[in-house]
């Protein structure tokens, strides 16, 4: 008995006959045709033109006989000399494409007539001589060569299109006896196709779709089905297997519904052991498991879908995850205000896609990390440090004025060492307090008291106005300090003194850092709603794992030479450009250089009043 794969073989084997045998007919069939457009074309049209041309290259020189004989000697000898060697040109063509018999003849005969009226031409065409001569010439002569060399001409041209005509005739005959040969063997291909479509359906297409029915059986729970099959080919070794699977498989169930119970409790019960808000979500958004303090606090019951919850951003969350596969969180790590049993608490929300090992999503975990001790901690850290900038700036200003007024000397002289030290008091008392004002910059940015007085300006003027005071201070270090900024940049809405702050430690950070004959760069970008603003040097760089903590009040990058900041520029710049509402990065390779960028509101995409913090 034929198994599937020569059922199979045999079908596609007289399609391929078949389809080999129309392939090398209509090739033999293209070559035919092709073979009299050749003809039509390469053999005959040359010799066309070739005598349409010089017909009308005679009857030009006849005109310029003519111009000749009424006294426009100079306009007829040059109309005269042009013809003739186009003549001339179209002859030699036609003497060398001659392809039909009797066409050398009367090619030869159209080469000697000519040859003769150019004899006759000096006569008529010399202005010198008499004109009645010239004019008896020319009618007795000329004339009757020109009608005879012009008739000679149609001669050879008829005979071409004819021959033409017949080549065309000849095609079209092979075209029709090609089209009745396709036909015939378009309709032997089509039965063979049929018959091939007939029989698959009954050898392979029928029990295909039993076993596909059969599938779905067991896909909607099932297993108790037995496929039956009558051929032994592979189909019926297929399905033979498949009963087989179908028996493993209820034997699996059998044992693993048990097992599967036991985890499902377990890991419902590790869920609800966990302090923080957590759920497992599936692809579609529907709630799989979910902590207690998730189905208390958000109402994320198993079973519930996300977009039926009142937190859009949840449901933001959770597709930004699936769709790129990679964690997503607010922005700049923002929490979540929540009422719990009347309590204020806060929630730091982030999504972690779940992976297959393909790589592809199939779910995701909704992660909201309790973090209200975390900002009460941070709310009584900046009080402290509020309330201790406040009393130390009173007392630090009574001894800066001490010192101011030892140093001149108004209370009695003062010994080299005792000046010596005073001196030294200045300079850290100075210090102690550009540390304290920065402290309550920070503190009045974050509790909002901090006014702005924003102004529409363009970023290249923004830019400049900043470079203004540093150019000096690069020179002297010899860096060079570049720009990169595009004239047409839209405005933004601005403070300039507090950006200037924010520039003016960034350029101090880039300055400090990079060594003589490097580079510092400037640019600004325009995107959908901002324009971003870049600080870039070929400086010392900064060490990857201190990056995330460049913005934080008193951080400095351990191992650093002449590090004399208290850590507080980079944490003020990012306070003003937040209240600005932008945000700020930074990018950097140990070795090659940092990059710093902040954002800034377009003037066109916002209105003042938005833009105002």
């Amino acid at each position: 008995m034929l198994g599937l794969r020569q059922k199979i073989t045999l079908g596609f084997c007289g399609l391929l006959v078949i389809t080999l045998v129309i392939g090398i007919q209509g090739i033999l069939n293209i070559t035919k045709l092709g073979g009299s457009v050749d003809v039509i074309l390469r053999e005959n049209y040359r010799s066309v033109i070739a005598c349409q041309r010089m017909k009308e290259a005679l009857e030009r020189i006849d005109s310029g006989l003519l111009f000749t004989l009424i006294g426009e000697s100079e306009r007829g000898s040059t109309l005269i000399r042009q013809n003739e060697a186009e003549f001339e040109k179209a002859l030699q063509i036609e003497l060398d494409t001659i392809t039909l018999p009797g066409e050398a003849e009367k090619a030869s005969r159209l080469r000697d007539l000519f040859s003769q009226y150019r004899v006759g031409l000096g006569t008529v065409e010399n202005s010198a001589g008499p004109t009645v001569s010239r004019r008896d010439a020319y009618f007795s002569s000329l004339f009757p060569l020109f009608g005879e060399i012009k008739n000679t001409a149609d001669g050879i041209l008829r005979m071409n299109q004819q021959n033409m005509s017949d080549a065309n005739d000849r095609a079209r005959r092979t075209a029709a006896q090609a089209r009745r040969e396709m036909y015939v063997l378009l309709l032997a291909g089509t039965a063979a196709a049929a018959a091939f479509i007939i029989f698959s359906r009954k050898w392979v297409m029928r029990p295909i779709h039993q076993l596909i029915r059969s599938t779905e059986e067991i896909r909607r729970g099932n297993l108790d089905l037995v496929v039956s099959s009558q051929s032994r080919d592979e189909i019926g070794q297929l399905s033979e297997s498949f009963n087989v699977m179908a028996a493993s498989l209820r034997e699996f169930r059998r044992t693993d519904q048990a097992k599967l119970l036991r985890i499902q409790r377990a890991t419902q019960q590790a869920f609800d052991s966990l302090p923080d808000a957590v759920a497992v979500v599936d692809p579609e958004g529907r709630i799989e498991v979910a902590t207690e303090a998730a189905k208390t606090t958000f109402g994320m019951k198993p079973g519930a879908v996300l977009s039926d919850l009142p937190f859009s951003w949840m449901t933001d969350l959770f597709e930004r995850a699936v769709h790129t596969g990679r964690s997503a969180a607010l922005e700049g790590g923002r929490a979540i205000q929540q009422f719990v049993q009347g309590q204020e608490r806060y929630f730091r929300p982030e999504t972690f896609p779940i992976l297959d090992n393909d790589r592809l999503t199939t779910g995701a975990i909704i992660m909201l990390k309790d973090v209200t001790q975390v900002r009460q901690q941070d709310e009584i850290k900046k009080g402290v440090i509020r309330t201790v900038s406040h009393q130390l700036k009173t007392p630090l200003t009574s001894i800066r004025m001490a010192i101011h007024l030892l140093l001149e000397e108004r209370v009695g002289a003062l010994t080299e060492k005792q000046a010596e030290l005073l001196v030294a008091a200045r300079e850290d008392s100075e210090r102690l307090h550009e540390i304290l004002n920065s402290l309550l910059d920070i503190s009045r940015l974050e509790a909002g008291r901090a006014q702005l007085e924003l102004r529409r300006a363009s970023p290249s003027s923004i830019v400049l106005d900043a470079l203004e005071p540093h150019r000096r201070t690069a020179q002297d270090r010899g860096i060079s300090l570049q720009t990169d900024i595009a004239a047409d940049l839209p405005d933004v809405w601005v403070d300039r003194n507090r950006i200037g702050h924010v520039f003016g430690n960034l350029l101090s950070n880039a300055f400090k850092h990079t060594p003589p004959g490097g580079r510092v760069i400037v640019s600004a970008s325009a995107g959908e709603a901002w324009v971003r603003f870049q600080v870039s040097d070929t400086g010392e760089g900064i060490p990857a794992p201190f990056l995330s903590r460049l913005f934080e009040p008193f951080f400095r990058v351990p191992g650093r030479k002449n590090e004399t900041g208290a850590g507080l520029g980079l944490a003020i710049a990012k306070e003003i450009v937040e209240v600005h509402g932008g945000s700020v990065a930074a990018e950097s390779r140990e070795g090659e250089g940092s990059t710093f960028t902040f954002t800034l509101r377009r003037a066109d995409r916002f209105p003042k009043e938005e833009a105002l913090p």
